[in-house]
């Protein structure tokens, strides 16, 4: 015997509640349960609801959320009702339900259980006489709804799904005003073209919509005669739908009409007071949700406007290069804010690219950061080097906020910024910094390194600011990505929590050779701080939509193959880094280690990685207390893992070369060459036509340590 076979005969019925496709599916059992013949059929939530005392359905509902909320089994008992409101029969459902997307679904099934005994705890009001209660309940539901739904379409979807008490509507439709004629907002139970008779017609025109506008009083129709007689003219495009009871309500707002909703019923509707007030209520809710969120799609279309006008497309023919652009506002207001991004071409024939943050997420902040981004633009196209273009708008934003912000009585607002002139030749990359975030550059191997950079105030702090300028090369496979604190620190993240969640994005995507693949790195990181429904969760390391995010992508195409000694193919470094570190900026030694110890992030054994970092330190160190010049740092990883090399090299302008010392217990100076002697597998020291360059290797494979050259040994020089 088949299971359905089974049940039935026990009088149980299997159903299926979709919330997601606001469809029901029933079994022949459940459905004669419901008051339905007796065989499967698959309806809307509506008329499944329409079967339900309002009172039940609204306490099903929280016990459903409960159970889906805590994966437990939902289990409640319902009064069903026919089409006059009284009750048939009562029944116990238990269902298991669980979330797909977009809601939840619920498998389980219908009992008909015995009508309890007046006096007992498990006993019901009936519906007859009691039509108060099941309005107030029904109206509850329906407010809540209508109060939740964000868009024209999702209150339309609400009002569809709204089983009255007693009687529901199977024909709906909202008109709204156009100029002198009506316009059809949205319909529902009506094929697509079915509207476009009714979108022709002037206020004036002799149809129940067209009067309920102009009158703002409700109409209600309750037979056909009624209509064919009030309304001779457009009776036939009505006659057609072959519906028996018609209400048109105005919907008015802030004391205003501002269009008419049609309820047509299939079964006959006498329209008593009660029945009257219930729909004219439904009204006066579906004019306030429509008023609200016709606001918000003016807004966000505004928004979307300027975000049009303020964001540019990115130049999707660079030659040899790919770039992804991304901006995402914040969750409120006009949902625009300062972040931005730009592409400039510029006279030398490369390419610059811009990203910036001004303070605030406002329209004042918006309407800033586009007047910041023409200067831009402007100062970068005559041909300045971006030290000269950063300082000229730090100037100019200065000038803003003298004279319009500080002369209006208004905090000023500053800006960060980042500005990098490209050569899609050479890989080239000229960075001047405005106290903006580094760049971060994903290697060939898929490693992500922030790339410290040299930096300034940021922009209209200081009229006259210094911008130092970085110069690295982009490798052939590197990828490099610049963005504003909104995708770094959303959620709760400080820096150095918020760059580890990029970090897992960057090293586990790989973007691929196409256009395609970066696009979708580009999702990726957005995703993971604007995950699905991340916004609403709470706790101090969560994600939120609460700052803009702006967002570029550049990949450098080719292999990581190039040229070497000789004319000879030569693989490129695997990982690179390379910094620098001036006479003026001691402080950047603590960037030196840390850049050493996260190229070596994922190194077989911690204690060599600790050898290289005190290493580093202490050559680093050495350039800047016995030479007049700055140290210019590159560490190389080659090999295969688990048998790779680390090269680093420390070079200076300095001819003199390091020489043996033997320190004393107490001394605070010259072991640099014990220590390299004592950690390394090799070391040296190679003399160049403008300096010098102390090295050494690391193997990650100890067995090959032995294999390694002999260091070399200076015999004079400064004490190391």
């Amino acid at each position: 015997m088949r299971t359905e076979d089974l049940l039935a005969a026990i009088a149980t019925g299997l159903w299926r509640w979709d919330n997601a496709s606001g469809r029901v599916t029933l079994d022949a059992e459940a459905a004669r349960l419901l008051g339905l013949p007796a065989t499967p059929v698959e309806l809307t939530e509506a008329a499944v609801r329409s079967r339900f005392h309002p009172v039940d359905f609204a306490e099903i509902n929280g016990i459903v959320q409960l159970a889906v909320a805590e994966k437990t089994l939902a289990e409640a008992r319902l009064r069903i009702v026919d089409e006059r409101g009284r009750v048939q029969r009562i029944v116990r459902t238990r269902s298991r339900p669980r979330t797909v997307d977009g809601g939840f679904e619920l498998v389980g099934t219908l009992q008909e259980v015995p009508e309890p005994q007046p006096g007992t705890s498990a006993a019901h009001t009936p519906i007859t006489g009691d039509w108060r209660r099941s309005r107030e309940a029904f109206l509850l539901d329906a407010g809540r709804g209508l109060a939740e739904a964000r868009s024209t379409a999702e209150v339309l979807r609400v009002a569809a799904g709204l089983s009255m008490p007693g009687f529901m509507p199977d024909g709906l439709a909202v008109f709204g005003i156009e100029g002198d004629r009506l316009s059809v907002i949205g319909h529902h139970g009506h094929h697509a073209d079915d509207e476009r008779p009714f979108v022709a017609m002037t206020r004036e025109t002799e149809y129940p919509a067209a009067e309920v506008i102009r009158t703002g009083r409700a109409i209600y129709l309750p037979t056909p005669e009624d209509y064919s007689r009030r309304y001779p003219a457009t009776w036939p495009l009505a006659a057609r739908f072959r519906r028996t009871s018609w209400a048109f309500l105005p919907l008015v707002n802030a004391g205003r009409t501002i269009g008419a909703w049609m309820a047509a019923f299939t079964q006959p509707v006498a329209f008593t007071p009660d029945e009257r007030s219930v729909l004219t209520t439904v009204a006066r809710m579906l004019a306030q949700a429509l008023a609200r969120a016709g606001v918000q799609e003016e807004q966000q279309e505004l928004a979307l406007g300027l975000q049009r006008s303020m964001m540019p497309t990115v130049q999707p023919d660079i030659p040899g290069m790919t770039v992804a652009a991304r901006y995402v506002p914040t969750g409120g207001g006009l949902e625009v804010g300062g972040d931005w991004y730009d592409m400039i071409p510029l006279p030398s024939g490369r390419i610059a690219l811009v990203i910036g943050d001004v303070q605030g997420h406002d329209v004042r902040a918006a309407g800033l950061m586009g007047q910041l981004r023409i200067a831009l633009r402007a100062y970068a196209s005559e041909g300045h080097h971006p030290d000269a273009v950063l300082s000229r708008a730090s100037r100019f934003l200065a000038g803003i906020n003298e004279t319009e912000f500080r002369g209006h009585g208004e905090d000023q607002r500053f800006a960060t910024c980042l500005y990098i002139e490209v050569d899609p030749a050479t890989g080239l990359l000229d960075i001047a910094r405005a106290g903006h975030p580094d760049p971060a550059i994903r290697m060939s191997d898929g490693t992500m390194l922030v790339r410290p950079t040299a930096g300034g105030l940021p922009l209209g702090i200081v009229p006259d600011t210094d911008y130092p300028t970085t110069r690295f090369v982009l490798e052939p496979g590197e990828t490099m990505m610049v963005c504003t604190d909104g995708l770094i620190e959303t959620g709760g993240h400080d820096l150095e929590t918020g760059w580890a969640r990029l970090r897992d994005i960057l090293e586990a995507h790989e973007p691929g050779e196409d256009d395609e693949g970066l696009e979708r790195l580009a999702d990726a990181l957005v995703q993971a701080v604007h995950g699905p429904s991340s916004h609403h969760t709470t706790g101090p390391l969560v994600d939120r939509r609460e700052d803009d995010i702006a967002v570029l992508l550049l990949r450098r195409e080719g292999d990581s193959c190039g040229i070497g000694t000789g004319g000879l193919l030569a693989p490129q470094p695997v990982r690179r880094t390379v910094l620098s570190v001036a006479q003026a900026e001691p402080e950047r030694i603590a960037e030196a280690r840390r850049q050493v110890r996260e190229v070596l992030h994922d190194w077989a054994d911690p204690d060599q990685v600790d050898s290289a970092v005190l290493m580093v330190s202490e050559m680093v160190t050495n350039v800047l207390l016995h030479t007049d010049g700055d140290a210019l740092l590159v560490a190389e990883i080659t090999g295969e893992r688990g048998a790779r090399r680390i090269r680093v090299d420390v070079a200076d302008s300095s001819d003199e070369l390091p020489h043996r010392r033997c320190p004393g217990e107490l001394a605070s100076s010259g072991r640099g060459l014990l220590l390299l002697e004592l950690l390394a597998g090799a070391w040296g020291v190679d003399p160049r036509g403008d300096g010098k360059s102390t090295w050494f290797e690391l193997y990650e494979d100890a067995g090959d340590a032995g294999d390694a050259a002999d260091p070399v040994s200076p015999e004079s020089g400064p004490s190391a």
